[in-house]
Order: structure tokens, then sequence, then C-alpha cells
């Protein structure tokens, strides 16, 4: 049932309720529905402050055949109703009073005391120590309407690009704080009052409970319009309970299909050309690693989007499921009462699927059933936590022990970051001090062969400026990924032929097989003026 029916059937179950009402009270009975949008409005009888007092309208005016009539409804006071005859009474004039509903009531309200359309200003971010700005913004946020502050708030946020909305109590105060560009900034600091109105809108649109006393996970979804016109924005909403009240943070997840692929990733020619080669192959397993907010979800999709193609039956496994993909069955999956992967993956392989998406590998049944699922004929893609390509792969074999059968069944490992960029019209270049210089030698020192290594006798570097588009000169992110190719070597450790497992002695090999780490990736695109040093030490 459409939303205009469903209104249309609410006005006539008001108006069937204000007939009966007026009929036992013994007064004229008025169905404003006919006249209620074209109705001349009379000016002077009585103020918008006594029509929203007394619950009722006027209908006409006099003139010499006909008296004033005034629409009330069944919340207008009795000794209102008498006072207004005695009154118009005593000065020779005729009245009368006829019974509207409560929904005639509100729209001829709407005509007599329009609502103000409210434009707030666009939130902006405070750089460090602009205690103005912030004081503005709360401000703002306070003058916000109290249906409206949090639509408003998830609005700017996307507006600003945020990723992540941080809603915290504090003592006197809320702090709201954004992360834009993988960097959080305090916004705002709002009235203790708010919170309520949060945690309502929170309750009922993410099913949330603002009563509860242990961690919660939501999702919701809202339409977002701005001037690239309207999307669809998906919202994950995790609470805990602190010491004043349930703090949240909401994950925006700015959905857009098209935008999910690998060319617009900016993957470097080699390390493309790799991924390409992998996910093109049938079987196999490819590993995505990194914390929470690397892209690693996004690079995920993004793989997928290429691997969907009508002969292909692709097939997630979420925990929840982030974006809603055309053509591909994502199923979400349940993990809060000790339910795993492994149940889901296992009845999903008898469906036969070409590319299964396992949203996480938490534990060795995961890991093992996702391994066999590889050998098998199926491409299995999936996330792992672990800080390196290394260190997953030597956790992995922690999980699954060394096995022969399982050696070839890695193919790929991506561990994965995301650097903010410099904006190339502002950021200035400068000479670094010998220091760095060194410590820069050193890291690129042993960059395999077939890399185009840079001038490291000499070379410059990049600091972010800011302007008023961008107030701490970077704007946006790019991709820093360490990209290891499991080769005969490393499926060695995988074997049992090396007696030595471990991250450093897997990495020695890795980068003998012409691997570049997160870190020399990273100095690299900061000597290419994408970024700062800075900044790759910030986030690798």
């Amino acid at each position: 049932m459409n939303e205009d029916k469903i209104q249309t059937q609410r006005r006539e179950h008001d108006e069937a309720a204000t007939r009966q009402r007026a009929a036992i009270l013994g007064i004229q009975y008025v169905d404003t529905r006919s006249f209620e949008n074209d109705l001349p409005l009379t000016d002077g009888i009585l103020t918008i402050e006594e029509m929203y007092k007394g619950r009722l309208v006027p209908l006409t005016a006099a003139t010499e055949d006909a008296p004033y009539r005034f629409g009330m409804t069944t919340q207008t006071p009795q000794s209102l109703v008498d006072r207004m005859r005695r009154e118009y009474n005593d000065r020779g004039d005729n009245i009368e009073f006829g019974m509207i509903s409560n929904s005639g009531f509100k729209v001829l309200m709407n005509r007599y005391d329009p609502p103000k359309q409210v434009i707030y200003d666009d939130i902006e971010i405070a750089r460090d120590g602009d205690s103005d700005t912030l004081a503005q913004v709360s401000q703002t946020l306070d003058s916000v309407g109290t249906d409206e502050v949090f639509d408003y708030l998830i609005d700017q946020a996307d507006k600003l690009g945020a990723s992540d909305i941080h809603i915290e109590n504090q003592r006197t105060s809320i702090r709201v704080r954004m992360r834009v560009d993988g960097a959080l900034h305090q916004v705002a600091d709002l009235a203790k009052d708010r919170y309520r109105v949060i945690m309502g809108a929170l309750g009922s649109r993410a099913n949330i409970s603002g009563a509860a006393t242990g961690p919660q996970s939501g999702h919701m979804q809202k339409e977002v319009t701005n001037d690239q016109g309207t999307h669809l924005l998906n919202l994950r909403v995790e609470t805990v309970p602190t010491m004043y009240g349930q703090d949240a943070v909401l994950r925006l997840f700015n959905f857009d299909e098209s935008l999910l692929q690998l060319d617009r990733l900016n993957i470097p020619p080699k390390q493309r050309h790799e991924i390409d080669e992998i996910i093109s192959h049938p079987r196999g397993m490819v590993l995505m690693v990194g914390p929470t907010g690397s892209g690693k979800s996004t690079t995920l999709y993004s793989m997928l989007n290429a691997l969907n193609t009508p002969d292909r039956k692709l097939i997630t496994l979420e925990d929840p499921i982030e974006y809603g993909m055309t053509g591909i069955s994502q199923i979400p999956i349940d993990t809060t009462d000790g339910k795993s992967f492994a149940d889901a993956l296992r009845s999903v392989l008898r469906l036969d699927p070409d590319v299964v998406m396992v949203g996480e590998i938490r534990d060795q049944d995961t890991a093992k059933t996702a391994i066999q699922a590889s050998i098998t004929g199926h491409l299995v893609l999936s996330t792992f936590h672990a800080n390196s390509t290394s260190a997953a792969f030597s956790r992995m074999i922690d999980l699954i022990g060394q096995n022969p059968i399982f050696s070839s069944a890695i193919r790929l490992i991506i561990a994965q970051r995301l650097v903010r960029r410099l904006v190339d019209e502002t950021k200035e270049e400068y000479e670094p001090d010998e220091a760095t210089k060194k410590w820069v030698r050193e890291v690129l020192q042993d960059l395999p062969e077939g890399e185009d290594k840079p001038n490291l006798d000499n070379f410059k570097l990049w600091r972010p400026v800011a302007s008023e588009d961008a107030p701490f000169g970077y704007k946006g992110r790019i991709v820093i990924m360490e990209q290891m190719v499991v080769t005969e070597n490393i499926q060695k450790f995988l074997r049992g032929d090396e007696a030595e497992v471990h991250t450093e002695v897997i990495e020695i090999a890795a980068k003998a097989g012409g691997m570049l780490t997160l870190l020399q990736v990273g100095v690299l695109a900061a000597l290419r003026g994408e970024t700062t040093l800075d900044e790759i030490n910030r986030v690798i």
C-alpha cells in the first residue's frame, strides 16, 4: 500500500470520528476537504496564537446575509465557545460554530501560519586550537529543530565526505566528532538535552535501545540530496554504554555501485596486473588485510564488481551487508550468538558458486572451510586482521597448520592503508634535513629489480598548505598497497619445507620475490608528491 493511500485512509477515519462526535454533541459537522486548500483567509478576526490556543479557525467573516463562521475541534474548550457567543452577540454580530476534524484544522493552520523553511549554515571542520569555529558550529547545531538535528548531522557528514560520526557523552555536554580523510576532527559540543533526541532517532531507525546495558549493532539507510543529486547512504551503527550514557559511532557507506571499480582505486600498473591475473583464475584465495577503515571492503567489492558477469554465480556472506549489489546473492550472517561464517559457508558451497566472498576469517573452522573451497574450484575472497601480508600468512599457518594440500590455495594477500592526498594546487616543495634523507635511503635501499628507483642522492619532499577548500592541505585519500603474490618460495612455509615460520622470514622471502612493503610503497608515494612522510608515519 503506497503512502498516499495510507494518508487518505487516515483522513477518512478522522472525518468519520469527528462526524460521530458532532452528532453526539448536537453540533453541525463541517467536512473541510472540499475547500480547505482554496478557502479565502480572513484577517483580523483571531490572532495565530488565539487559533492555536483555542484549536479553532475562522471559516468566513460576517456579511449582511451571513454570520461569522468558525471551525472548532473536539479540543476547543466549551468555555471559549460560550464566551465568544456572548461577546459577538453583545455587539450585534451573529456567530456560528461547526465542528471540523483535527486533520482539517492542521491543513487550515498551515495556510494561516505557513511553516518557515529554515536553512542552517553548513558545518565547518575546526582547525587545531580554533575554538571560534567549534563554538559557532555548536551554536548552529543547538539551533537546529529537534526533529531535524539527527538528519542534519548525517547530511553534513556526507557533505564533508566523513566516513564516521562519533557521538560521545561527557559530563556536561555531548561531543560530536567526524572522521574526514581518515583523521578524527572535533565538530561541536551539543547541549545535553540533545542526547534523548539523537538516541530516539537511532532507536527507531537502527533498532537500538537507549536502555541497553551492553554493546549494540544496528543498520539504517538514508536518502541524501546534494548538488550532485540524490544518493542512498548506508549507515552501520555501533553503541556502547559509558559512564554518562550510550556512545554511538555511525559508519557512513556512500553507496554508489558505479564507483566500486578497480580503475577508480588508482592502483599502480604492476600491482593492478597481479590482481587482474589472479582474480581471473577460477580458483584460489585472495585475502585483504588491514585495520578497520583501511578500505578493505571497497577494494573487495570492486573486485566482485569486476567478476560480476552473467556467466558467473557470486555469493557473499557478510556481517552485516555494507553495500547492496545487483547480480550478487548477498547473505547476512549474524555472528553474535556464537555462530561463525563456517556453517553458512558449507551450506553456500552446495549452491555451486563460482566466487564466494566471506566477510571475515576469524576462526580455524572458517579458515579451513574457506581454504578447502578455494582448492575445490572456487575463487574465495575474504578479509583477515593482520598488520602486513607476511603477518597474515604467518597467522594463517597458525590457524590451519602446515599442510602440503593447502600450499597452492592462497594466491594473493593484499595489506592496505588509506593515506590523505595532498592538494596539488597548494602543496609546497621543501628540502628535507639529512636525518630524513638518511631514513628514506634506508627504507628504499633494497627495492627489487625492475622498480623505478628514484634519485636518492638528491630529492625533495612536499608539505601541505591550508586553503579555504582544504583546511588541512589534504583532499581525499589514496590507497597504499602491499601485495604478496604467493610464489613457490612462499608456498614452502605452508608445505612445511621451512623450519622457521615467522613474519620476518616470510617477509624476506616475499621481498626477494619482488614485493614492496607498505612502508616502501608509502615513501615512494611521498617522493612523488602524492602525500607526506608525516602522513605515511601516522598511518603505517
